[in-house]
This record gives structure tokens, C-alpha cells and sequence, in this order.
């Protein structure tokens, strides 16, 4: 079974984020969730992204390596929004990376440097046919950087309009896309 470090979107780590975290672990899998807006939660995302502006993404980011110190190399790094930033990042960044998987979103790709896609390490990307908070631009930029360096990538679009989709109590929920989501993940979790 693998370890994910799943990290949370700008609303904070709220029930839905633990709520997947379960999930990952009812099928067997550890999980840790790091809370980089210590113990703050949001229920309007305009709150969240002005909470993550206030603190700023270099202590955000801060916050998330310091929470990985403590993990074995060996992670499958996942997030949600601004965690799959997080997630991103540090796939290409920190050694030993087993797996990615970024739901409605990507790292911009300037703040990767030269860092492309960890060799041969699969991923998987989810998101909505339309998504006003996720330029699609950062997808192809994903695929592209996963090709060069031959590893697995499965893009899944999902049909209708929304952002945090997985997001029961947000206005964005689709339980349909949201089932099968968890189920492509464990899927490749289980490949692992």
C-alpha cells in the first residue's frame, strides 16, 4: 500500500479533504494531511484565496516542507486546488515520488524552475470540462512535461462546470463525478 500526503485546498483542511483522506485509508492506504492554514477553515472560497494572499504562498510552502520532514521519501503526492500546487511542487522537487495526483489544479509552471516531471512517475490529473479557478493551459503544460519524461499520465475531464466537485458541502458538488474520481485514484493506487 502506499503513503499520500494529500494536501488541502484555500478553504482550509475542512471534512471534505479528511473525509478523502479516508477513503484512501478505508482501502488501505496511509495518509497524512498537513495543515498549512493551521487549524483556519473557510466556508466562502473568496475567503480562502484571501487568507492564502495574507500569509503568502513562500510560508504556505514553507509550512508544507516542513511537514514532509518527518516522511519517508517514498510518497504519492496529492492535493486538492492549491494543494495540488503543493503536490506538484513537490513531486518534481523532493526525491522519491510514487505517484501524483492533482484534483482541479496544477503548479504554475514557473515555479518549478527547470524541475519538469519526476522520470517515469505516474499521475493522474482531475478536472472539470470547465473550471474558471484552473487554467487549461497548466494541464497541457502537465502532460507535456510527463511525456518528456516517459511517465504515465492520465487526464481526466469531467463533464460540466465547477471547481471543488468533491466538495460535498460546496456549491460545485457532483456526487457522480466524485465516485468515479476516488475510483480512478485507487485504481492507480493499487497499480503501485
Amino acid at each position: 500500500m502506499a503513503h499520500v500526503v494529500l494536501f488541502h485546498h484555500t478553504q482550509g483542511l475542512r471534512k471534505d479533504v479528511i473525509a478523502w483522506a479516508d477513503s484512501l485509508r478505508e482501502a488501505g492506504h496511509e495518509v497524512t494531511t498537513p495543515d498549512l492554514f493551521e487549524g483556519l477553515t473557510f466556508d466562502r472560497f473568496d475567503d480562502g484565496i484571501a487568507h492564502r494572499d495574507e500569509v503568502g504562498l513562500p510560508e504556505l510552502m514553507g509550512r508544507a516542507a516542513t511537514a514532509l520532514e518527518d516522511l519517508p521519501a517514498e510518497l504519492v503526492y496529492a492535493g486538492f486546488s492549491m494543494g495540488a500546487s503543493a503536490a506538484h511542487y513537490f513531486s518534481v522537487t523532493r526525491p522519491g515520488a510514487r505517484a501524483v495526483l492533482l484534483m482541479s489544479g496544477t503548479a504554475p509552471a514557473a515555479s518549478l524552475g527547470d524541475a519538469g516531471w519526476p522520470s517515469g512517475v505516474p499521475g493522474q490529473v482531475h478536472r472539470k470540462a470547465t473550471d474558471p479557478e484552473m487554467d487549461p493551459s497548466g494541464v497541457e503544460a502537465v502532460a507535456q512535461a510527463a511525456s518528456a519524461a516517459d511517465a504515465p499520465l492520465e487526464v481526466f475531464t469531467y463533464p460540466g462546470e465547477g471547481h471543488l466537485f468533491a466538495d460535498s458541502s460546496g456549491p460545485d458538488y457532483d456526487a457522480a463525478s466524485t465516485e468515479l474520481m476516488l475510483e480512478r485514484e485507487l485504481d492507480l493506487l493499487g497499480r503501485l
